[in-house]
């Protein structure tokens, strides 16, 4: 069974095959009473089951920490509630297992209290967890993305973190895992006329001549006097640091957001801005994996989601612990 408020979510998974045999529901969650998804449950023979699910992020992102305190709602949040709902429905319906995951600033000594009475309420109630601090580059995304998984098990965890399968290139001879994934090589044939997209283009825009003297890799601080740019356009550290920011092809891309602002990268080496086909190879969606709803929708969609290899490897690690258990 599948569940969120937002309804072009709803109707992407609609959309796809993975989940035809799926019961899908519009909903929020503060709605939906914890019976249902036992109802749902019974309907379907199993041996064991897992949930997964996050909560918004946007209370807790590092990406809001140049906001002061003051301003900042934090734990006041009322979207931070979804966090309690979704651990009522995992202590109502007890599941064998479960998958939380949220941005790594959740962990923050602003939020951290959050995760504390989590960890507590799971214990008490019979679960081992385990807090994995993840980055996306090391389960074959190629994206610096960093996020917290909280992973609760009946049974017991055969090891202390999920099984990386990639490394920085220097470290790959002693690890014997695989090199960090090039952002050049996951979004190779998207380039052609025929994925063309009129919200890529940023001819004729405010920045657009900044943007072309980025070096790729950089943001506008390249058009600083910190990175000895004659006659700078900018102040170090005065702008986002995603201002202009620009992929490197020889490298893993900038995290994918769910909402950037008009001269918010990450931006393609050619100086324009990503395509919906290359953002969601970026974050390992399937090629053929269908979006439905406006470009900004879709891009929100994305930008939220959890990259599939990364989820992937915290189900896995979780499914390890479930086998004898």
């Amino acid at each position: 069974m599948s569940t969120d408020f937002d309804k072009d979510c709803i109707e992407t998974l609609k959309l796809n095959p993975e989940y035809k045999d799926t019961k899908i529901l519009h909903a929020d969650l503060h709605e939906v009473e914890s019976q249902l998804f036992t109802d749902r449950i019974n309907e379907v023979p199993h041996e064991k089951f897992i949930v997964i699910g996050g909560a918004p992020c946007q209370p807790f992102s590092k990406a809001g920490y140049w906001i002061t305190n003051k301003k900042r709602k934090g734990i006041n949040d009322p979207r931070a509630t979804l966090i309690d709902e979704y651990l009522r429905v995992v202590m109502d319906i007890r599941p064998d297992g479960f998958v939380f995951e949220n941005v790594e600033s959740l962990l923050h000594p602003t939020n951290k209290v959050i995760v504390d009475q989590f960890l507590d309420i799971a214990h008490e109630n019979g679960y081992t967890c385990k807090v994995v601090r993840a980055n996306a580059l090391d389960y074959g995304v190629s994206q610096k993305r960093k996020r917290i998984f909280i992973i609760g098990t009946t049974g017991e965890f055969k090891s202390d973190a999920p099984k990386k399968t990639h490394c920085p290139p220097e470290m790959c001879a002693e690890t014997g895992l695989k090199p960090y994934v090039n952002v050049a090589e996951v979004i190779a044939g998207y380039d052609g006329p025929e994925y063309f997209e009129p919200e890529e283009i940023t001819e004729g825009g405010t920045y657009h001549e900044d943007l072309c003297e980025v070096p790729p890799g950089m943001n506008y601080k390249a058009l600083t006097a910190w990175y000895g740019y004659e006659n700078p356009k900018f102040v170090a550290d005065k702008r986002f640091w995603s201002f202009l920011l620009k992929l490197s092809p020889d490298k893993p891309s900038w995290t994918i957001t769910a909402q950037p602002g008009p001269w918010v990268g990450p931006f393609h080496w050619d100086n324009r801005r990503l395509r919906v086909p290359e953002i969601a190879a970026i974050q390992t969606f399937p090629k053929d994996y269908k979006f439905y709803g406006s470009r900004r929708s879709i891009q929100k969609q994305i930008g939220n989601a959890v990259p599939p290899l990364m989820g992937k490897a915290m189900i896995e690690y979780l499914k390890e612990s479930l086998e004898d258990a």
